[in-house]
């Protein structure tokens, strides 16, 4: 590691020239010197002592500030009298666009298809004029740079610049404040602006603190350019964590984080849901999937290195979610702790197959069940299953596979939890003497159980399909073999049972998608 970064040029400054600019920031002419938060609860659960650094407090809710405002604030006059131009998926925008409200400057911000309306909605309230272009940051990107030359704005680039590198350094001068005697920092990295100015004042002032980059597992330009050698252009990237969608790293990022980062640890989106979940739970604070990407790599580097008794800073690095994408962080959190495994099995189509898989689970509650009626010899069935931690999923495969199921773990196919989860069904392949109920279970367990025992083998289940929401409530939709004469007896058995239900079989979304047809 160069600790020491040579004198270049104004475009590459040395170590000592970044850390001048760092300290001269005026950078809180508009920011605030953020919190650095104890998570409780994580660092009891991990052993270790877990601080958070709260940008979500800036006046944009995310460290873009620092960086847009150190930029603009040190334009000449004619600079600032053409005004500034810049792209971003939203939270540089907003700070560009803050700026430039502070400072009397026209501010153009060029956006992707993809930007969340919350932000797009933020960056207008704040006086930003909004271009809309392209499907990834990097075509935003180049239309800016179109923009500056025909237009004559300045650019103000997101990233990878100097200025902007510098203001988000002040990040590092407040966490060596406030945390001396940090062990680790955690940084997220998407163009690496934030991670190249904080490792470069840390590691230039306490050479000791480890540093560690973090990366979606889809966007990951950091570690591609270090592992090449040389910036490398990504094919494609993921959008779920849409602050860090960048293909191809800073030029001057680069040379700034290869020379200060220890480590660079990439996750998984399971993983980032499971990070915004710690962090509600232990501050109330909603972060977005990008603003939570570093705390994400922190439980990954101490579970696969085992520390102890270490302080851990991270930085919660932006809250401008969705509200809407909520419900899909939710679903996917579970999994991302390893709580929630996926699996696809067959089981024997015949009464009481159900109930006798469901044993077989013990005490692995489950989560989810999709099954519908399709084979008279067997079934196929999507199931979700509780569990204590990751390792109990290999005893629980070996369970099932010695008790002679063909059974496959999808808890990590995209496929499966994106799109199938949601169509195993359909209608079935031949004529069913069929009635369709739905019920509400309580969330208990044992209460699958019994209504398996008091129905299962009595009335053949030709569909099924349950999901635990998290609330005292489940609801299920089951399909029955009943007829007509012996509807009666069938309610009753389901009256002796004791859950809510109701008739469903009129309903005409049964009739649209689930009842057969020749």
């Amino acid at each position: 590691m160069n600790n020491l970064l040579p004198h270049l040029s104004a475009r590459q400054p040395s170590a000592a020239e970044y850390l001048r600019r760092i300290l001269l920031a005026p950078v809180y002419d508009v920011a605030v010197k953020s919190d650095l938060t104890p998570m409780r609860k994580l660092s009891e659960r991990l052993g270790c002592e877990v601080l958070l650094k709260r940008e979500d407090q800036q006046p944009v809710h995310s460290f873009k500030i620092r960086g847009a405002y150190n930029k603009i604030a040190g334009l000449n006059a004619d600079q600032q009298a053409k005004g500034v131009v810049a792209a971003s998926a939203g939270n540089h925008a907003q700070g560009v666009a803050l700026s430039g409200q502070k400072l009397g400057i026209k501010a153009t911000i060029v956006m992707p298809n993809n930007t969340p309306d919350i932000k797009i909605d933020s960056v207008r309230r704040l006086g930003g004029n909004v271009v809309i272009h392209g499907n990834s940051f990097d075509e935003a990107s180049a239309e800016s740079r179109r923009l500056a030359e025909t237009e004559g704005y300045t650019l103000a680039a997101p990233f990878d610049d100097p200025d902007v590198i510098a203001g988000q350094g002040t990040i590092g001068v407040e966490l060596l404040q406030q945390a001396r005697d940090m062990d680790y920092v955690f940084l997220p990295v998407g163009g690496g602006g934030l991670a190249a100015g904080v490792a470069l004042y840390l590691k230039s002032l306490k050479p000791s603190i480890k540093v560690i980059g973090v990366e979606a597992e889809d966007s990951a330009c950091l570690l591609a350019a270090l592992e090449a050698g040389e910036r490398v252009n990504l094919d494609q990237v993921g959008l779920f964590a849409d602050g860090v969608a960048v293909k191809l790293i800073g030029e001057e990022t680069f040379r700034v984080c290869a020379a200060f980062i220890d480590e660079v640890i990439t996750v998984s989106t399971d993983e980032i849901c499971a990070a915004i979940k710690d962090i509600f739970d232990d501050t109330r604070a909603v972060s977005e999937p990008a603003g939570a990407l570093a705390l994400a790599g922190l439980k990954k580097f101490q579970a696969r290195y085992k520390l102890q008794g270490k302080k851990l800073t991270t930085v919660l690095s932006g809250a401008n979610v969705n509200f809407h994408s909520l419900r899909y962080v939710s679903e996917r959190t579970e999994l991302g702790e390893g709580r929630e495994g996926v699996l696809a099995v067959t089981i024997p189509e015949q009464k009481g197959s159900f109930r006798r898989f469901c044993e077989l689970l013990g005490g692995h509650g489950i989560t989810e069940f999709n099954y519908r009626f399709a084979d008279p010899a067997k079934a196929h069935i999507y199931v979700g299953v509780r569990l204590a931690e990751k390792a109990d999923m290999a005893n629980l495969l070996a369970t099932l596979g010695d008790s002679g199921y063909e059974v496959h773990d999808l808890t990590d196919n995209e496929l499966a939890k994106l799109h199938v989860r949601y169509m195993v069904g359909g209608r079935p392949s031949q004529p069913l003497i069929e009635r369709l109920y739905g019920f509400e279970f309580p969330e208990s367990q044992g209460a699958l159980m019994r209504f398996l025992n008091r129905l299962g083998e009595r009335w053949n289940i030709t569909l099924f399909h349950y999901r635990n929401h998290g609330a005292a409530y489940g609801r299920v939709l089951a399909g029955f073999n009943v007829s007509d004469q012996e509807k009666a007896e069938f309610e009753a058995s389901l009256n002796d049972v004791g859950y809510e239900w109701r008739d469903e079989t009129s309903n005409p979304v049964y009739d649209y998608f689930l009842a057969h047809r020749d």
